[in-house]
C-alpha cells in the first residue's frame, strides 16, 4: 500500500468576499490581491461552497475537506473528529469595513440546528486597524425588552437603542449567539467564529447592495434569537511578551495572543487538536521537524494536530493562536 504523504504546516488561497460595505485595506494593509469593494478574505473555510484549497507543498490545489476526509484525527485531533468529524469546526476571516456593517446577530447552536441543519455562531474579534473616530455596536444603550425594541424597529428608529463603542488597535471582543452587532466604518478586524454563515439582519442603514437592491432584512426569525440581556463583550488583558496570553476561552474555541520578540516553541501534539495561526503584526517563520513556513501580517498558518513541536522564528510579530480545547 502507497504510503501517505506527511501533513506539514498548510496555508490556503483566500477566498475573497465583495461586499457593498467594503474596502481597499487588505490589499493595502496586507497586500491581498481583491477589487475594491472586498469585505472579506476567508482564511480556513469549511464552509459549503466556500472550502478553502491548499496553496503550499505536497497537497497544493486540495481542498481542506479532503484532508480532513483522508487524515481525520491526524489532522484535526481525536476529540475534535470525535466531535466534529467530516466538517472543519472553525472559520477564520479578516474583515475589511470600510463603511458600517448591517446590524445583526446569530442564531445559538440549537436554533441554527432547528431551522438550517448548521452550527450557530459564537464569534470573537480582534481589531488589526481602526480609523481615529471607528466605533462598533454592541448590544444596547439601555435596559432593553422585547416590546420596545420591537416599537423602535417598526418606526425604524432602532439606531436609537444601539450601543457604540469606540474601538482601537489591539481591542478584541467576545460575541455570543443572540447579540446585537455591528462594525463600524473605519474598523479592520481579524475574525474567529464557528463553522456558520447564518446571519440575521435586523437593521441595513436603507443602503442598497451592489446589485441596486435593498437586502432582506431577517426581523421574524431574529426575534426568537436576540438576547435583551446586558453584554460585556469586551475582552480585557494586560500585555504580556513571549508567552501565551489567553484572550478567550469557549466551549468551541481557545484564543491566545502571542506577542514576540524571540523564538517560541510550542508542543501542538499535546493540545490534540489542529492549531491556526493568524499574522496580525510583523512576520515570522513557523519551523517543524521536517518544514519551514513563512508566515506575515495577513496571513494564517494551519498547523496538523498529529504535528509533535513547532518554533516560531522571530525577532518581532504579533499572531493570535487559535486551537480547541
Amino acid at each position: 500500500m502507497k504510503k501517505k504523504p506527511e501533513l506539514y504546516p498548510l496555508k490556503f488561497i483566500p477566498i475573497l468576499k465583495e461586499k457593498v460595505w467594503g474596502g481597499t485595506k487588505l490589499s493595502r494593509l496586507f497586500g491581498k490581491e481583491l477589487a475594491e469593494n472586498t469585505g472579506e478574505s476567508w482564511e480556513v473555510s469549511g464552509v459549503e461552497g466556500d472550502i478553502s484549497v491548499v496553496v503550499n507543498g505536497t497537497f497544493k490545489g486540495v481542498s481542506l475537506v479532503s484532508l480532513l476526509e483522508t487524515y481525520k484525527e491526524a489532522l484535526v485531533g481525536k476529540k475534535v473528529y470525535k466531535t466534529f468529524g467530516a466538517t472543519f469546526p472553525l472559520l477564520f476571516k479578516f474583515i475589511d469595513a470600510d463603511q458600517d456593517l448591517s446590524v445583526q446577530l446569530h442564531p445559538n447552536d440549537a436554533l441554527a440546528k432547528k431551522r438550517h441543519n448548521s452550527f450557530g455562531k459564537t464569534e470573537m474579534w480582534y481589531v488589526l486597524d481602526a480609523d481615529d473616530d471607528a466605533r462598533i455596536i454592541l448590544g444596547f444603550s439601555e435596559k432593553m425588552d422585547a416590546e420596545t425594541y420591537l416599537r423602535h424597529l417598526s418606526e425604524n428608529k432602532i439606531t436609537e437603542i444601539l450601543h457604540s463603542e469606540k474601538v482601537q488597535k489591539g481591542d478584541s471582543f467576545f460575541i455570543t449567539p443572540g447579540v446585537v452587532h455591528a462594525i463600524g466604518a473605519g474598523v479592520v478586524i481579524a475574525e474567529i467564529q464557528q463553522t456558520s454563515d447564518i446571519t440575521y439582519r435586523i437593521y441595513d442603514w436603507n443602503r442598497p447592495d451592489i446589485n441596486g437592491e435593498l437586502r432582506e432584512l431577517h426581523n421574524e426569525l431574529a426575534i426568537d434569537a436576540i438576547t435583551f440581556e446586558e453584554t460585556n463583550a469586551k475582552l480585557t488583558y494586560t500585555e504580556v511578551e513571549n508567552e501565551p496570553l489567553p484572550l478567550c476561552t469557549t466551549p468551541f474555541f481557545k484564543t491566545n495572543k502571542l506577542t514576540l520578540t524571540k523564538n517560541f516553541t510550542r508542543n501542538v501534539v499535546a493540545l490534540d487538536s489542529f492549531v491556526v495561526y493568524m499574522c496580525v503584526e510583523g512576520a515570522a517563520t513557523v519551523v517543524t521537524k521536517n518544514t519551514s513556513e513563512e508566515i506575515k501580517k495577513g496571513e494564517t498558518l494551519l498547523i496538523p494536530a498529529s504535528t509533535s513541536e513547532i518554533t516560531i522564528k522571530t525577532s518581532s510579530a504579533t499572531i493570535l493562536e487559535v486551537y480547541i480545547p
